[in-house]
């Protein structure tokens, strides 16, 4: 399905307007999702309990039928895990070059020993999201609390298409 093995992800908001993009290549794929690998390419900053440090390794999962993405931070340059990120975001949409999803705010942040964090439900909040949506995004938490039930044993790369039971079905994209 995909020629080029460097793919540009678009990160949108609701208004579908672009507010990040970088790249990333292409590590996986199946006929729903995408896993690829990528550089973080900003200045240090501190974030939860961790540094994100320029250079470190994000694997990123993406779907196009599940109402999140993935992403798995390892330390530059000792490639140690640090945490997961999970960005509750609209069903990811997949073109030869690009991966574009749209954020919806609220995502969950994993530490390797299970700690989880809910963040940025007050932007959430404030969204102008149907109450299909807002459900989509309630039950992509509560996806990824079960995903990471278990954190330990969670390897992005081997996992990336794993769901929870109960989760196996698509979910609605309205």
């Amino acid at each position: 399905m995909f020629g080029l093995t460097t793919l540009a992800i678009l990160k949108r908001n609701l208004a579908g307007i672009e507010t990040r993009r970088y790249e990333g290549q292409l590590l996986a794929q199946s006929s729903n999702g995408l896993l690829i690998e990528a550089f973080f390419n900003r200045p240090d900053m501190p974030f939860q309990k961790i540094t994100l440090c320029q250079g470190d390794r994000f694997l990123e999962a993406y779907y196009t039928d599940r109402w999140y993405n993935i992403f798995e931070i390892h330390h530059h340059p000792t490639d140690q895990l640090k945490a997961w990120y999970g960005n509750v975001t609209l069903p990811a949409i997949f073109t030869p070059q690009t991966i574009e999803y749209v954020d919806l705010a609220l995502d969950l942040f994993i530490y390797p020993d299970g700690e989880q964090v809910l963040l940025d439900e007050d932007e959430f909040a404030q969204l102008q999201l149907s109450p299909q949506q807002q459900q989509q995004a309630w039950n992509a938490i509560q996806e990824l609390r079960l995903l990471f039930a278990n954190a330990a044993h969670f390897d992005l790369r081997r996992d990336w298409m794993h769901r929870p039971s109960g989760f196996e079905q698509n979910q609605q994209t309205g």
